[in-house]
This record gives C-alpha cells, structure tokens and sequence, in this order.
C-alpha cells in the first residue's frame, strides 16, 4: 500500500509474521482469519455479508434477529434469519431478554439446522430497550444473564454460543468482567467486548485496554475486540496491544467491503492493495445493489441501497452532490445514470480511510427501568412489552 494510504496511528505496523497469531477457533469452526464482521441491524443482511464473503475470509454474522419473534415465527424475521447457499458457516446474531424465548429460538435454529454459530447480543445501548431492561443493561444482572445464556447453550449442542458485550452501562457502571466470566462458566465458545459503553454509544475512541483487561480474565475462551477498526492494521495493532485473539468489525467496511481483502492480506504478511479509484468502487456499488433488488426487490432493494450509496462515496471530491441525487434513488436505473456522470478514475481519497460511517457522534445518559439498580441480584426477564419489541441495534 502506497505510504499515503497508512494512517499517522498505523506507520510502522507491519504485516502479521508467520505464526504470529494462532488460527482463530469458534468451537468446531475454524476461521480462515482472526475477523468477524459484527452484526449491524439493518446492514449485515445477506446480500451485504455475500458482498463482504467475495473480498475475504471471516465469520460473517447476520444483523440481530429477536428470540421471541422467531419463536413465533415472524415472517419478516424469518426472512432476516435466512441465508444464502453459498454462505458457509452460517453465523447468526440473536438477541434475546429471558432464558424461554431464547432457548426454544435456539432449539429451533439448530434442530432444523439453520445454522453454525450462534452470536447472543448484550451490548445495545438504544434507550427504548435499556430503559426497559434489556440490551446493554442486561449484563448488571449477573444472575439474569447466566440464565439466558445457560439456557441457549444448553440448547445449541455442538453449534458453538458466543456473546458480545460493551464495556459497561457508563464508567461508573462497568459489566464486562462479569459478563466475561459468565461466559466461560456457562460454555461460550468466545466473547466479544465493543470497547466502549452503553453511555458513548459510537462516540470517541475505543477503550483497548479494557479489552486488554478481558484477555488477563478470561483464559479459557477466545476473547474478540471490537471498536476503531478502520484499517486492517488497526486490526494487527489490537490483537499486539490486548493479546485479544481476534477482532470484530463494524463501521469501518461501511462503504468499504474491500477491507475485508485487506484484512486477509496484513493476517497473510502482505502489504495491502491501495483502495480502489471511483470507478472500481462503482462497480462495487452496482453489484451491492442488484443483490439487493434481487432479494428484496427493486423498490425496497433500492431504498435500502440508499444508505450505503452514501458511505460508498464519502469523502470523493464532488460527492456531496453525488449524494443530493442517491438519497433519492427508487430504480437501479437510477443509479445507473447517477454514476455514469462521475469520473471513474478519481483516486480514493487518503482522509477517507478514518471517516466514521453509520451511527457517530454524541453520548448519552442510559435510561434503565425505576429502581433498576437495587434489584441486580434479581433474574427476572424484563416486562413483556420489551421481549416483543425488535432490536434495533448491533451494540
């Protein structure tokens, strides 16, 4: 890669060298690279996690699909849950509130063998669920959580559990170490820590070193990082600095599957490809988008395209005015003609490797249930109304 493409944070970091880190193991799946792409609620469905598949290895995790819909069979959710032929191992976000809902979901997956690794969600910071108990708030509950996550593993068999966390409901309120320890107490295959908590949401900088912490705890199972992993050496650099076992990435393959290709390279010792120019990346938007209208349909598929339309052209000169036109596609037409009108040759520009795509900026104070914090002992689920309502975040 041209040293113009290596971030300040990065120069120095070289490629991983043989034998450096040791094949990744999620229970009997054995990754092709120490790189899972998190689940992201309306991003990681599988025409997106195809796209991702063709640039690299990496277990590919599906946005979060809730227990108890599942359970009853939700037609949407079932159609969320699917995934391709071709997606080997077949890896699936559950996110899920008491040990019923998330046991029978999990039975129902495995038996009618749907698929191979199972991911359960505690880190969703989105206040309408952590006001009601769920999500990210669940991990204060140690007993509460030991009883979803028994339950799921009890059910699973040989398909591996795995569990992904935050840091804590805020820096006075950290629950990742018990969380951890739950974990590899209760049979997870791993762990995953976002290193942040509930109260940043995706602002400011990650935490490694609390990742660093969950390493020194949790010996047993792999531990995963996730947070700021924008270029495949952010990747090297964690795994260096925490001894973490793999990484988790999020945000930064928004607009960017190649990093996946990456990531594959620096694992391999290679120095990475430069980003593709605008015209390369347009094919890449082309095909992103006939995947979608293939699954979905064109009006719906398109609609959903917007989103990544954006992210894909972030930071190219001109593109603002690119953007007043894709935020309004309806057709692959569309589509079509707006990048038939721009330059294919235009390089991917250096500052835009580091630009936060999808959710950025802003932190919050964490909405939990009256008298939340003086009943932590307790393992009751939260209130009904939470286990019906769908997740709306990857945590």
């Amino acid at each position: 890669m041209d040293p113009s493409y290596v971030s300040p944070v990065n120069e120095g970091v070289a490629p991983a060298a043989p034998g450096e880190f040791a094949p990744l193991a999620i229970g009997p799946l054995q990754l092709a690279s120490p790189v899972v792409l998190a689940p992201m609620a309306g991003i990681t469905n599988a025409p997106f996690r195809q796209l991702c598949r063709g640039f690299g290895g990496a277990l590919f995790v599906s946005e979060m699909i809730t227990a108890r819909a599942l359970v009853e069979r939700n037609a949407k959710t079932l159609r969320l849950a699917g995934f391709d032929p071709s997606e080997q191992p077949r890896s699936l976000q559950l996110y899920g509130v008491d040990a019923h809902y998330t046991g029978e979901a999990v039975a129902w997956l495995v038996d009618e063998d749907q698929v191979d690794h199972i991911d359960l969600n505690f880190g969703c910071p989105v206040r309408k669920v952590t006001r009601r108990g769920g999500g990210a708030a669940i991990p204060l509950k140690p007993r509460l959580l030991a009883k979803i996550v028994r339950a799921a593993v009890a059910r699973a068999g040989d398909v591996p559990v795995t569990i992904k966390f935050r840091i804590g409901i805020d820096d006075g309120l950290e629950t990742f170490r018990d969380a951890g320890r739950i974990a590899e107490e209760e049979g997870c295959a791993a762990v995953a820590l976002h290193a942040r908590t509930a109260a940043q949401l995706y602002d400011g900088e990650a935490d490694w070193r609390a990742v660093g912490e969950l390493v020194q705890h949790v010996t047993r199972i792999p531990v995963l990082g996730n947070g700021d992993i924008w270029e495949a050496w952010d990747a090297l650099r964690m795994m260096r600095q925490t001894g973490c076992r793999g990484v988790v990435v999020g945000r930064g393959c928004l607009g960017r599957p190649w990093l996946f290709r990456d990531l594959a390279d620096v694992f391999a010792g290679r120095r990475p490809s430069n980003p593709p120019r605008f015209g390369q990346v347009a094919e890449i938007m082309l095909d992103h988008a006939r995947r979608l209208v293939a699954w979905i349909g064109e009006r719906h598929g398109m609609r959903d395209f917007r989103k990544h339309a954006t992210w894909y052209t972030k930071g190219f000169p001109g593109s603002a005015r690119w953007r007043e036109h894709l935020i309004r596609i309806d057709t692959y037409q569309d589509l079509e003609k707006i990048l038939a009108d721009t330059n294919p040759e235009l390089p991917f520009p250096p500052h835009a490797m580091r630009v936060p795509r999808g959710k950025s900026g802003g932190r919050q104070r964490v909405a939990l249930p009256e008298g939340y914090l003086t009943t932590l002992e307790d393992d009751t689920p939260p209130e009904e109304e939470l286990a019906q309502a769908t997740a709306v975040s990857g945590g």
